[in-house]
C-alpha cells in the first residue's frame, strides 16, 4: 500500500502486469488479482454459510440479511427520490435513460444475488475475528449503555468504510472492482446499487472489526443498519440538495456528487454517511451554492459503459461490466499515481 497523499486516478487503473497470467488471448490476459480476490470471497461465503447452518439455520441468517439491507425503508426512499429527480433534477435526464435502465438491473441483481453474499461475507468476518482475534474486544464494552455504545458503533463504522473507499481508489487491485461503479454517466439513486459484487470485501471487513470490538456478540441493531443503508444511498440521488449548514456534517447528493465528477480531483468526497473523515484527512470539498451540476463519468471510459454506440441497451453489457475486472488489455500501460 502507497501513502495517502497519492491518489490514483479514477479514469485510469494503475498497470497490473505483475498480477496478471502471462497467457493472452484475444488482445487480452487474465487478471491474476482479481481471481485470488474472488476465490477469497469463495471461501468467505463458505465459512459464513457454515457459521449460519451452526447458528440457526442458513435461510434464517439469510433472511435477517435482506430484512436489514433491503428493508421496506430503503425501497420506499428509493422510491421517493426517484420522484424527487424528475421534479429536482440536478442534471436533466431522460426517465428511462440507458444508465438509469442499467442501475436498474443492477438494483435486481442486488435484491437477489449481492444482498446474500454480503450477508455472508459480514457473518464470515464477523466469526473470523471472533475466533483468531479476541483480543481486539474493547474491555469492560459489556457493561456500557447499549444505546450510546451502538451509536459510537456506527461512527466507527463509517470510518471504517471511509478507509476501505480510500483504498479502493489508492489500491489497484481494488480499484479495478470498484471503477464500476464511476462508470455511471447518468448518475441516479439507483447508482447506490451499481456495483461490483468483489468491491464489498474491503469495506465489510473493516466496518465489522468496530462491532467485534465493541458488540462481541450482541451485533448490531437491525433498525440502525437500515438507516445506515438509507443515509448512505441518498447521496447519489440526481438533486442539487446539500443539506444546508447539515450538509457540513452529513453527505449530500451535491457533496457525493464531486466525488463522481469527471472534472474534479480525485480521491475527494470519500465519505459515505459522515463528512468528519474526509474533513480530518484534508479531502473534503464542500459544493458552492448555485454552481452547475457536475458531470460524472471516467474520463477515458475504462470501463464499457451502456451510452456508448447507437444500440439499445442490452443486458450483455452488464455481464461484461461484471467481467472486466478480470481481464486485462495487453496495451494497457502502467499508470503513476498523481
Amino acid at each position: 500500500m502507497t501513502t495517502a497523499g497519492a491518489v490514483l486516478p479514477r479514469e485510469a487503473s494503475p498497470g497490473v502486469e505483475g498480477t496478471a497470467v502471462r497467457e493472452r488471448w484475444g488482445g487480452r490476459r487474465l487478471n491474476l488479482a482479481t481471481l485470488f480476490l474472488a476465490i477469497g470471497s469463495a471461501w468467505l461465503v463458505w465459512i459464513g454459510v457454515g457459521t449460519l447452518a451452526r447458528s440457526g439455520g442458513v435461510g434464517t441468517g439469510l433472511a435477517a440479511g435482506r430484512a436489514q439491507l433491503v428493508a421496506p425503508m430503503i425501497v420506499a426512499l428509493t422510491a421517493v427520490i426517484v420522484v424527487c429527480e424528475r421534479i429536482w433534477p440536478a442534471e436533466r435526464h431522460q426517465l428511462f435513460a440507458r444508465g438509469h435502465l442499467q442501475d436498474a438491473a443492477f438494483f435486481v441483481l442486488h435484491v437477489a444475488a449481492f444482498v446474500p453474499f454480503m450477508t455472508l461475507l459480514g457473518v464470515a468476518f464477523a466469526d473470523l475475528l471472533r475466533s483468531h482475534a479476541g483480543w481486539i474486544g474493547a474491555p469492560g464494552a459489556s457493561s456500557y449503555p447499549r444505546w450510546p455504545l451502538l451509536v459510537v458503533t456506527l461512527v466507527l463504522m463509517d470510518g471504517a468504510n471511509w478507509l476501505a473507499h480510500w483504498a479502493e481508489h489508492r489500491i489497484a487491485p481494488l480499484w479495478r472492482v470498484h471503477a464500476l461503479h464511476h462508470s455511471q454517466e447518468e448518475l441516479s439513486v439507483l447508482t447506490s446499487f451499481r456495483a461490483h459484487p468483489l468491491s464489498h470485501i474491503p469495506g465489510f471487513f473493516l466496518a465489522t472489526v468496530p462491532v467485534v470490538a465493541l458488540l462481541g456478540n450482541r451485533g448490531m441493531a437491525p433498525l440502525l443498519i437500515t438507516v445506515y443503508v438509507c443515509l448512505g444511498t441518498l447521496p447519489h440521488a440526481n438533486v442539487p440538495w446539500s443539506f444546508g449548514p447539515l450538509g457540513r456534517v452529513v453527505v449530500s447528493p451535491a457533496y457525493h456528487r464531486l466525488h463522481h465528477s469527471v472534472d474534479g480531483p480525485d480521491g475527494i468526497n470519500l465519505g459515505i454517511v459522515l463528512t468528519v473523515w474526509d474533513v480530518l484527512a484534508g479531502r473534503a470539498r464542500f459544493p458552492v451554492r448555485a454552481r452547475p451540476a457536475s458531470t460524472s463519468r471516467l474520463a477515458d471510459r475504462s470501463v464499457r459503459v451502456e451510452q456508448e454506440g447507437d444500440s439499445p441497451w442490452h443486458p450483455a453489457i452488464l455481464l461484461s461490466q461484471l467481467a472486466g475486472p478480470f481481464v486485462v488489455r495487453v496495451d494497457e500501460g502502467r499508470h503513476s499515481a498523481e
